[in-house]
């Protein structure tokens, strides 16, 4: 998701390193903080393959920047990620926060509604964190109010999300020629 964050924020505006870093932190570094060990070998990756461009500028001070764009084999890559998303993109809910915030740079409204669509299927299949067996346990079926803490917070998360989720995915299908 580092890479799609790159290819995100990038998307909108060419940027240096550093500020760069402070976007992803903001957007996922509470869950997974961004160091330069992970952020620097990631962009080279990018810029190796093709899909970001790097350009020393002046900076504000007396030291040049480098400043990164994406290519347009790069926004492509970006439209292609966002399209095809699936798997952990979808389910595993750091990964999908990433995606969506990104997700507006898809200009289809039906592909948008597709990735969309993927997501609600994910959160409509029954699942628990906590089984009897095979059988996923509700949280008035736990008598530890720790767990049922974290399946009440869940409950009220999906059902938030599969209300927006249905809302959007109508909205933007009405919005198909």
């Amino acid at each position: 998701m580092l890479e799609l964050s790159i290819l995100g924020f990038l998307y909108e505006a060419p940027l240096h390193g550093y500020e760069l870093r402070k976007r992803i932190t903001a957007l996922t570094g509470h869950v997974r903080p961004v160091g330069e060990s992970t952020l620097y070998p990631a962009i080279k990756r990018l810029e190796k393959a093709g899909l970001l461009a790097r350009e020393t500028r002046q900076g504000p001070a007396a030291a040049p920047r480098h400043v990164l764009s994406l290519t347009a084999d790069g926004r492509r890559e970006l439209r292609r990620r966002l399209a095809e998303a699936e798997g952990t993109e979808i389910t595993d809910e750091n990964r999908w926060f990433t995606l969506l915030a990104f997700l507006r740079h898809l200009d289809d409204p039906a592909a948008q509604a597709a990735v969309l669509r993927r997501r609600l299927a994910f959160l409509e299949e029954p699942a628990s964190f906590f089984y009897n067996g095979e059988r996923p346990l509700a949280a008035e079926e736990l008598d530890d109010p720790f767990r049922r803490g974290v399946l009440t917070v869940a409950r009220a998360t999906s059902t938030a999300e599969l209300a927006w989720l249905r809302a959007t995915v109508a909205d933007l299908e009405a919005a198909r020629p």
